[in-house]
């Protein structure tokens, strides 16, 4: 099986193979972070219709989290284009963190289309490292489809309860690997390598909710399900939150 995975990997890549020589020269990851701000823009509008029940449900209970003036300082790792801000309660202080200044643009545009919250600030930095939010700051944290293409997991779950305040939560929805077992697995594998490059960074085989398990928080929530989207490879989710 992985001499099968191996050879079908280099067929992949063969076809892939301009993608491969722009990465060798220098050249195809800063298109990258150009063209993929504009290409999430795209792709977020029909993930946010299609998984709308499944995001109001994940944020339903924002507001248990409020601080005690009753508001909501809340921090997003890997803003992109702002389509979580929709689901957001009234009067939230949202502060938007990503590593690719170029979704700055289409981030604007979503903070103006969604003046029921209060927008902080617009970091620029990896998840990894968030040495500009001071610990103990915010009451909430959010991340969807970020994990998937973090450098370190692990790293970013410890940012995140470094910034947390106790009894603060992180919300999180990510797609992830599907069961060992199956022939979508197989294909993930498959696919993988190149993927990483189309997808600037993410992977289809990380077991996320194995580094939340892991993650000093008190009190897990996570549900896993099949998403209803096009493309099979990405349908496996997970969603929920963790609370400090």
């Amino acid at each position: 099986m992985r001499v099968l995975i191996f050879l079908l990997q280099r067929c992949i890549q063969l076809i892939a193979l301009p993608i491969y020589v722009l990465s060798f020269l220098g050249l195809w990851d800063p298109m990258c972070k150009k063209a993929f701000p504009y290409v999430m823009s795209r792709l977020a509008r029909s993930y946010n219709v299609k998984l709308h029940k499944e995001k109001q449900q994940l944020f339903s209970n924002l507001k248990d989290f409020a601080g005690s003036s009753g508001q909501i300082s809340l921090l997003e790792i890997g803003s992109g284009t702002g389509t979580n801000f929709q689901f957001y309660p009234s009067g939230c202080r949202v502060t938007c963190t990503d590593p690719n200044p170029n979704f700055k643009q289409y981030l604007a545009k979503s903070m103006a289309e969604n003046q029921h919250l209060q927008f902080e600030n617009f970091v620029v930095a990896p998840a990894e490292d968030l040495r500009l939010v001071s610990d103990g700051s915010v009451d909430v944290v959010v991340c969807t489809l970020v994990l998937c293409s973090v450098s370190n997991v692990t790293a970013v779950l410890k940012e995140v309860l470094r910034i947390l305040k106790p009894g603060g939560a992180f919300y999180f929805m990510e797609h992830v690997a599907s069961p060992r077992s199956s022939w979508r697995y197989f294909w993930q594998q498959v696919c993988d390598p190149t993927w990483k490059y189309l997808g600037d960074g993410c992977s289809l085989t990380r077991e996320t909710w194995k580094d939340l398990e892991k993650a000093n928080f008190s009190e897990l929530k996570l549900q896993h399900i099949n998403a209803p989207l096009n493309w099979s490879l990405v349908r496996p989710h997970i969603l929920g939150y963790a609370v400090k």
